[in-house]
Order: C-alpha cells, then sequence, then structure tokens
C-alpha cells in the first residue's frame, strides 16, 4: 500500500516527481505548498528588489547633490562667508534630492514634483532668501513672495554687477538657491531613473552647474583645484558603479588608476596659464546718475579757478538762450543731487540714445541747430546742452557710445567725460517761456518728486512771509523770487569779496534766512527758493548752467557776437549759475532766477540782516497741494482739490474689518498660492473631460464617456478592474455602501437620488454595443448618453463626506494615462 506521498512521488505520463517538464507541463497539477513557497519567493525576490532600487537611488542622489554642492561652493566668496552661503544651498540641495526621490514612488510623480518644486521655489526660497519680509521668519508676507520670484532673475544680475563680496543683500541669496534646488532635482531625477543610460545626462547637468557658478563667481574661488578633481573621481566612480562596470573586488587597482589620471591632468594643466572668465569683468553696469556728487559741489570752484576764461564755445544758439548742466529734484538736508529713484520724469532716469531723441511733450517754439565747442578749464560729466534736443551727434563714435539723455530734465550725461576739445553738434528747440501775468493765473502741475528732507523752519517762515495767501502757485513763486531778488545781498565769497560761505544745505540756508547776514550767491538762493516752494507744496528743483549774463548778472541777449555765418556766445567761469524751475499746468518746467544783481552787494554802512518774517505782511498761508506735505501737517484738514478730505464713513467698524482684511489677504498669501493650484487643476480635468465629450466619431464618445466614470470613480477611491460588467457591479457595490452610510449620517436629506446597478450595467452595455457592434450611434443618444453619466457622477459624488469629495475632485489618479484616451476599445463585457 502506497502512501498519499509515494503515490505522489510515483511516475506519471512516464515522467518522475524529479522530472522538471512534469512540473512546467502539469503546473495546474502542483500540490498548494509548492505554489505557495513559488508566490512567497517571487514576493520576497520583488521586496528585495525594490530594497536594493531604492538603496541605489538613495546613493545616487547623495552623489549628485554632493557634486552640486561642490559646484556651488564657487559662490562662497561671492556671498563673503560659508554660512551665508550654506543657508541656502545646503537646503535647496536637500529638497531638490527630496522631489527627484519622489520619482520612485508611482502616485508621487510628475505633478507632485511639479508641485513641490514651485513651493520650494517660490514659497520656502523667499523665505530663506528675504526672511525680513517674514512674519516671524516663519510666515511668508506678499512682499515675500513678490520681492522672491522677482529675485529668481534680478539676484544673478546682482551677483555680476555688484564687486564681490556682495553679501545677502536684495534677495541675492536666490541665485544660489535656484542653482542647487534646479540641479540636484533635475540631476537627480536623471539620476535615479531606471534606464542607466539617462545617468550620463546628469552628469551632464552638474557639469552645466559648474560652469554657471564658475561664471558667476570670482577669479579665485574656494578650493577650485581640490573640488574639481573630487568631483571628477566621483562622477566617474559613480557612473562606473551605476552601468555595473566597476567591480569591487579590483577596488584597490582602480582607485590606483584614478589617483594617478588625476595627478597626471593635475600636473600637465598646472604649467599652463589659464585666464578664468568672469562674468562681473565684463558686464557693464547700468548708468546710477544719483551715485554721481552734487553737480553743484563744483560751482564755486568754477568761479575761483576760471572766472574770465572762457569755459564753452556755442555757435547757431538762439540769443540770450541759456545753457544747462545737470537737474537736480532731490535734497537730503546736506545738497541738491539726482534722484534715487527711477520714477517717470525724475532726474535720474538717463537712458543711451540713438540717432535721434523722442521727445514727450510738445515740440513747439524755437528749433535751432547749435554747435558746442568744450574749451580748457571744463572738467565735467554733466553735458552742457540747450533746451529740449532732438538729436545729438559727436565727432566721434566713441563719444556718442557714452551719450545718456534724460527727456524729463532735458540734460545730458557723458560717461567718459566732458573734456576740452570736445565738440558736438545739438538740434532741439527753445520753449517759449509765459508771462508773469500768464504765470500768476496758473496753479501747479502734479508731478511726482522726491520729498525733500529736512527743511528749516526758516526756510518755511520765510515762504509764508513772502508768498502765503497768494491765489494761485504761479503767483507764489513769483512772489518767491521776488522777494529774495529785493531783500538779497549778492556776494560769491572770493577774495575781496563780502563774506560768504559755499554750501546749499540746511546749515547754510538757516544762516541766509534766518541769520545775521543775507548774502550769497546763485547757489544758496536757488536752493532757498527751492525748499520755500516745496514747503508750500509747489513742486520745484535746481538747475546748474551757464547764463550770458551782463555786468549786473541778468540775463542780455548782449552777450551773443552775430556775424555772417550766424551766432557766437562764449560762456565763461563767471557765467555759471544755479536757478530754479517750477512746474506748472499748460506750462511745464518755468525757469526762475531769485538771485539778487551781482552789483548789489553789501556796504559798510548798509545792513544785510534779513528781514523779519513777523514785520512782513502776513495773509493767511497758500492751500497745500503736495500729498505728502498734507499727510504729515494737514491731517485732518482738506486741500483745494479735496484730495485728502476725510470720509467719515470710512472710519470706525468698517475701516477696522477692512485693515483686517487686508492683513489677512497679505500675511494668508500662502493659502492663495494653494487656491490658484487647486483651480488650475480643476480647469485641466474640466479641459481634458470636454475632450473625450467632443472628440472623435459618435462610438468612440460613448466609450469615452464610459471611461469618464470609471475615471472618476478610481479618483474617489473605488478600485475598478475588469470588463465593464464587473466596473459596473464594483461602482454600484460600493455606491450602495456610501449611500447607506450617508443617509445613516443624514436621514433628513433625500435630495439624493439612487443610482441603481441596472443602471451602471446598462450603461456598460451600451458601452460595449458601441464599442464592438460596427453600427455608428446617432448624435442625440451620445448625447443622452453623456446626460446620464453626467447625472451618476453627480449622484456619486454626492454620497461622499465633503474632505473625501475635495480630494475626488483635485485627484489625479489616473488623469493621463494612456487608456483614458486611446482609440481602442475594451474587452467585451
Amino acid at each position: 500500500m502506497t502512501s498519499p506521498t509515494s503515490s505522489f512521488g510515483a511516475t506519471r505520463h512516464g515522467r518522475t516527481r524529479g522530472d522538471a517538464s512534469w512540473i512546467n507541463d502539469n503546473s495546474t497539477q502542483m500540490p498548494v505548498w509548492l505554489t505557495m513557497n513559488a508566490r512567497d519567493a517571487r514576493r520576497a525576490d520583488a521586496a528585495h528588489a525594490a530594497g536594493h532600487a531604492t538603496r541605489d537611488a538613495a546613493i545616487s542622489l547623495v552623489v549628485v547633490m554632493a557634486i552640486v554642492l561642490c559646484a556651488c561652493a564657487n559662490l562662497i566668496d561671492v556671498y563673503g562667508s560659508a554660512g551665508s552661503w550654506a543657508r541656502a544651498a545646503i537646503p535647496a540641495a536637500l529638497l531638490g534630492s527630496g522631489i527627484a526621490f519622489m520619482t520612485l514612488v508611482p502616485r508621487l510623480r510628475f505633478w507632485w514634483q511639479i508641485l513641490a518644486s514651485v513651493l520650494a521655489q517660490c514659497v520656502i526660497g523667499p523665505l530663506v532668501a528675504l526672511p525680513h519680509t517674514s512674519v516671524a521668519y516663519v510666515l511668508p508676507t506678499w512682499q515675500t513672495l513678490a520681492e522672491g520670484c522677482s529675485a529668481m532673475f534680478t539676484s544673478f544680475k546682482f551677483l555680476i554687477a555688484v564687486p564681490a563680496p556682495t553679501g545677502t543683500a536684495d534677495g541675492s541669496l536666490m541665485a544660489v538657491w535656484t542653482l542647487c534646488l534646479l540641479s540636484c532635482t533635475l540631476g537627480g531625477v536623471l539620476a535615479v531613473l531606471p534606464q542607466r543610460r539617462w545617468s550620463a545626462l546628469s552628469v551632464l547637468v552638474v557639469i552645466g552647474d559648474f560652469a554657471v557658478c564658475a561664471l558667476l563667481g570670482t577669479s579665485a574661488g574656494v578650493l577650485r583645484l581640490p573640488c574639481g578633481v573630487v568631483c571628477a573621481l566621483a562622477a566617474v566612480v559613480w557612473l562606473s558603479w551605476r552601468w555595473r562596470l566597476f567591480e569591487m573586488s579590483r577596488w584597490l587597482g582602480a582607485g590606483a588608476l584614478l589617483l594617478l589620471a588625476g595627478a597626471v591632468a593635475v600636473g600637465a594643466c598646472l604649467p599652463v596659464h589659464a585666464t578664468r572668465t568672469i562674468l562681473r569683468d565684463h558686464y557693464e553696469p547700468p548708468l546710477a546718475p544719483f551715485d554721481y556728487a552734487s553737480p553743484m559741489s563744483g560751482m564755486r570752484a568754477y568761479l575761483k579757478e576760471h572766472k574770465a576764461d572762457t569755459l564753452l564755445t556755442v555757435r547757431n544758439l538762439p540769443a540770450g538762450a541759456s545753457v544747462r548742466l545737470a537737474v537736480m529734484d532731490r535734497f537730503d538736508g546736506n545738497v541738491w543731487n539726482l534722484s534715487n529713484t527711477r520714477i517717470a520724469g525724475a532726474s535720474s532716469n538717463y537712458t543711451r540714445m540713438g540717432l535721434r531723441i523722442t521727445q514727450d511733450g510738445d515740440d513747439s517754439g524755437t528749433w535751432f541747430t547749435a554747435m558746442f565747442d568744450v574749451r580748457d578749464g571744463m572738467r565735467d560729466d554733466w553735458l552742457p546742452l540747450a533746451g529740449a534736443a532732438t538729436q545729438v551727434t559727436f565727432a566721434t563714435n566713441a563719444n556718442a557710445d557714452d551719450f545718456y539723455y534724460n527727456t524729463g530734465t532735458e540734460s545730458g550725461l557723458l560717461t567718459s567725460g566732458v573734456r576740452s576739445g570736445l565738440a558736438y553738434t545739438e538740434t532741439g528747440t527753445l520753449a517759449r517761456r509765459p508771462s508773469d501775468d500768464e504765470i500768476r493765473q496758473t496753479q501747479a502741475a502734479r508731478i511726482a518728486l522726491p520729498d525733500a528732507g529736512d527743511i528749516p523752519n526758516a526756510v518755511r517762515r520765510m515762504a509764508e512771509a513772502f508768498a502765503g495767501g497768494q491765489p494761485t502757485a504761479g503767483a507764489a513763486a513769483l512772489a518767491l523770487a521776488n522777494g529774495l531778488r529785493d531783500n538779497g545781498w549778492f556776494s560769491h565769497g572770493l577774495v575781496d569779496d563780502y563774506p560768504s560761505l559755499a554750501g546749499h544745505g540746511n546749515y547754510r540756508i538757516t544762516q541766509l534766512l534766518g541769520g545775521t547776514a543775507m548774502v550769497g550767491d546763485s547757489e544758496q538762493y536757488a536752493s532757498a527758493m527751492a525748499l520755500m516752494a516745496r514747503s508750500l507744496g509747489i513742486p520745484s528743483r535746481v538747475v546748474l548752467g551757464f547764463v550770458p549774463k551782463d555786468e549786473h548778472g541778468d540775463i542780455t541777449e548782449a552777450r551773443t557776437q552775430r556775424t555772417e555765418n550766424g551766432t557766437t556766445t562764449d560762456f565763461t567761469g563767471n557765467d555759471i549759475e544755479a536757478w530754479v524751475e517750477v512746474a506748472l499746468e499748460g506750462h511745464g518746467w518755468v525757469a526762475f532766477h531769485p538771485t539778487p544783481q551781482e552789483t548789489k552787494t553789501p556796504e559798510d554802512n548798509q545792513n544785510p540782516t534779513p528781514p523779519n518774517p513777523q514785520t512782513l505782511v502776513r495773509q493767511p498761508p497758500l492751500p497745500l497741494t503736495d500729498p505728502l506735505r498734507d499727510k504729515q501737517e494737514a491731517t485732518g484738514s482738506t486741500v483745494l482739490s479735496g484730495d485728502d478730505a476725510q470720509d467719515p464713513r470710512t472710519s470706525g467698524v468698517w475701516s477696522k474689518i477692512g485693515a483686517v482684511t487686508r492683513d489677512v489677504a497679505i500675511y494668508g498669501s500662502p493659502v492663495w498660492i494653494l487656491l490658484v493650484i487647486c483651480g488650475c487643476i480643476l480647469a485641466v480635468k474640466a479641459a481634458l473631460l470636454m475632450r473625450l465629450r467632443r472628440n472623435g466619431s459618435t462610438n468612440h464618445r460613448v466609450e469615452s464617456g464610459w471611461r469618464s466614470l470609471t475615471q472618476f470613480a478610481m479618483q474617489s477611491g473605488i478600485p475598478v478592474h475588469g470588463t465593464r460588467r464587473e466596473q459596473a457591479h464594483a461602482i454600484a457595490r460600493s455606491f450602495a455602501a456610501e449611500s447607506a452610510a450617508e443617509a445613516t449620517a443624514s436621514p433628513s436629506d433625500t435630495s439624493r437620488g439612487p443610482v441603481t446597478e441596472a443602471q451602471l450595467r446598462h450603461s456598460a452595455q451600451t458601452a460595449d454595443y458601441a464599442a464592438f457592434s460596427g453600427n455608428p450611434v446617432p448624435e442625440s443618444e451620445v448625447v443622452q448618453y453623456w446626460e446620464s453619466v453626467d447625472g451618476m457622477r453627480a449622484a456619486l459624488l454626492k454620497t461622499l463626506p465633503f474632505w473625501r469629495r475635495v480630494r475626488t475632485r483635485l485627484s489625479l489618479r489616473g488623469l493621463f494615462r494612456h487608456h483614458a484616451y486611446k482609440e481602442t476599445s475594451d474587452h467585451p463585457a
């Protein structure tokens, strides 16, 4: 009698138990214990393979991250310290490697990687680079996000425009953050792909990172030679290991060979003199005229050294025309200078000009074409020009390349310097100056100007005494100019002149208007009038240039010599003068000369003390027109136009609610980013659903309707597999369970219509008919079919809990899989 075991071991059809062909041909007859062991073995092998893949991917990411950090180490000396560099480089490299590691998880690929990259670059990066703009260094504000997104591009320009070390100002850390994040993400994704051939591309990414950091770095760098050798050896070893070419049993010989190759390469390169290309050395920074010294700082030097010398000769310029050098609209308490902003019309908006200059204002006036010749003694950066230029041509192209022009102030700048022998031709127009009666009837123009800082009290008192109560800004400007000319005394403060200090800051202007001697020249009087106009809310600026003056200092046409070939005007050092321009509606910038006549000098028996504002006829002050000054000095009152009048309806509870809402919108800015991302996901899903509904033949659109239903079920968490009949059964079963649970939670809610398995099976059979019958489906039935699918999708969605419903709407599961859009059909039920 044989046992079951012995009978099992007996031969069957001529094959013994040990015969492998018996197992292959009769796999269905294999005992249970053998099939279970095989299944477990396969699972163990799969788990083992997955563990090896994870380990290999981790090793690859560590190698790529280390090489990227070595490449970006070229920027350590650019930022000035390793700590500043590491604050952005190391977190960015870790985040980039983490995003690349998501490639190993199928559910986290692509879309979730893109989302993580956007959050890392646009939210976390600005937090690291601009921590002072965040709330408690944790929560980003709208300023953090806006400046961070801008710094993604401007930080690279900042690194090459500012001499090293640059520090971490202006979000410059966004440069190394972007490089490390992008390199580790892209290089890491290529390194962990199953296909080994992509590993070579990851090395190319790292090489590109080396090149960019070298161009942005300095000629010295940080450990350039050791970093390069180590990274090269690491890349060779890693690629050999990745491609299964590196034999660990021969590690000693391979290591010796690599070290020998590295030594030979380094030794051969050391004697070769190489010049490293640095972008910073070849970058021409944009013009920053506000960094120049005040043009008025050298005014007295011209008067002292070249008072009688001809500095500039101009031919064919209309008689009596002035030539301007520079325009200043910013007062910082010490000097008048060019503005430090780029607002429209600002004095610092100089741009490189081509063949012609386009003027924004009215081109009516006196046209001229004048030739300028610079003489000995003229050394400046500001190019003498008259009127509004439309074309400036130089004798040499080098000067043309260095020419910049400001259409708002009608002034030019030559970066190579204005020196003796310079010759150029200007074509332009001279605007007509309005009469005094026209000026008195004109209000001030609304123009944005930089604030005049720290205006002395003596300026305010004297301005109100001279021009208080004037009906218009034009009348006030005339009153200020006439008041200074009539009450002041003139002196350059040179040898044999009445004592007069140089300068035009607060201290000097206070001495002029509130001291013991109201004595000075155009430098002091122009500054005083411009500050007095600003104190009354009238836009004003100071101009420095040449004026054809007579012996009294008044503008005269007699200085212009007329010949058969045209006119000639010689300007000397004594002709340099400062005056004031006031912006008036309809007339633009109008010039005022508040300096007393040069022959009005104080004698020993005369008292040069400025008038006492208390003894002058004072009237109510002029209504303010400067919005900034209104807010600072007239809070609660209104201006003539009512711009600053307070509305009582905006106070109280509603103002507090508005302030809270604004703060929530600003400090809760990451919420808006998430909402935008969610909106993009919903829009993409709606577009793809519309594509399924409308694209293809009617039969294919019916099939697509069923695919959209099964895809929706997958996104809601319902497993759907097999034939359409099996899919309908799975959906109906899960739908019934969700409906029962929802009915238990909300027994009074009867708005959800039931979806039976019969309806689902009918829809599945219709899709099968469209797929395999070969008969075209009428258009009306396609529309009806899609309406039923939409109804079932809506009913299924209503049965889900709230958060699961949200996840279903935002789920991307199966959205871009090939089977959701292919033209082929599923197997029939």
